[in-house]
């Protein structure tokens, strides 16, 4: 049976799911997520997509993108085997390492997008991983509450909320 077609944003703004296959621990140690970022931001560079909050977890990556002339699809094509070649060399493994496709839902206002970079945030707080925000060294909060755009795409937050407090405050 044909697989469905993913659908479209209008926006360009998309939430994505990857999730280990199995649901098995992906990132082992800090070089792991360290390179997952690293991946990121060298796509980011190549494929010209804003990244806008990002929760990489033990067993799964929530991303909150948006994407311009490349598709969604080429760019975490991308991101994925660069990331899972390495890995696998790493740890001297073959094979799968991300659960069939990525999942993607379209955010097409303001108010989702708001609501999606909040769940992503708080996803390690869900998870019982930590206690605050702050805590948590592997998502792109630390980018927005220091005010680095590096990797982060930080500016249409701060606009879609009106200011930086609301922002921080909303988060």
């Amino acid at each position: 049976m044909p697989r469905t077609a993913r659908k479209q944003s209008a926006s360009g703004k998309y939430h994505v799911m990857l999730r280990g296959i199995n649901k098995q621990q992906i990132f082992e140690d800090d070089s792991d997520y360290k390179k997952f970022c690293y991946i990121m931001g060298d796509c980011k560079e190549e494929y010209d997509f804003r990244l806008h909050a990002y929760c990489i977890m033990g067993n799964h990556v929530h991303i909150l993108i948006e994407v311009g002339d490349v598709s969604l699809s080429e760019i975490l094509r991308k991101i994925e085997v660069r990331f899972v070649q390495w890995y696998n060399k790493k740890y001297q493994r073959t094979g799968h390492l991300f659960q069939d496709r990525f999942r993607s839902e379209v955010i097409e206002d303001d108010a989702h997008f708001l609501r999606v970079m909040r769940y992503i945030h708080h996803n390690p707080i869900k998870a019982g991983l930590c206690d605050s925000l702050e805590e948590y060294p592997w998502s792109s909060y630390r980018a927005y509450k220091e005010k680095d755009d590096s990797l982060t795409d930080i500016q249409e937050g701060i606009a879609v909320m009106g200011n930086y407090e609301d922002l921080l405050d909303f988060l």
